[in-house]
């Protein structure tokens, strides 16, 4: 078997890796050797939704509503390729992707919603919905 031209669709990636590869390749677009693996992920944004029952500082619970548009970012090669060895080799909508993605969510917003009144988080909720996206890009960085 010889060389493979490989080409990714606009919203995907190459990584590649084997022979004479250290740890992964990113690429749009390669020559793919023998020995060498090869497999697209899609970098499209996906939208995850929530219910997220939490608890405020008089401890009394509340359901939010969370909607969360997450994929990495286009321009930071590192991101990519942290990108290419955690998420890639699951399907962006599996259960396993859902739960990272879920546990993260729920926890910054517990943590958060534990330190502020039922007062301060609905008075002020485009502060607190600005600090639970805070604390989460955090956390998925």
């Amino acid at each position: 078997m010889g060389f493979v031209y490989r080409i990714a669709s606009p919203t995907e990636y190459l990584a590649i890796t084997g022979y004479n590869i250290n740890d992964v390749k990113l690429a749009k677009k390669a020559w793919i050797a023998p020995g060498q693996r090869c497999a697209c992920f899609d970098i499209s944004l996906v939208n995850y939704t929530f219910e997220v029952q939490a608890m405020n500082a008089e401890k009394l619970p509340f359901v939010l509503p969370a909607v969360f548009t997450i994929g990495p970012c286009a321009n930071d090669e590192e991101c990519l390729l942290r990108y290419a060895k955690l998420i890639s080799p699951h399907n962006k909508l599996s259960h396993h992707v859902n739960k990272l993605v879920k546990g993260v969510i729920e926890d910054e917003t517990r943590v958060l919603a534990a330190s502020m009144t039922m007062e301060q988080i609905f008075h002020g909720a485009k502060s607190f919905k600005q600090a639970v996206f805070e604390s989460v890009q955090l956390e998925l960085d």
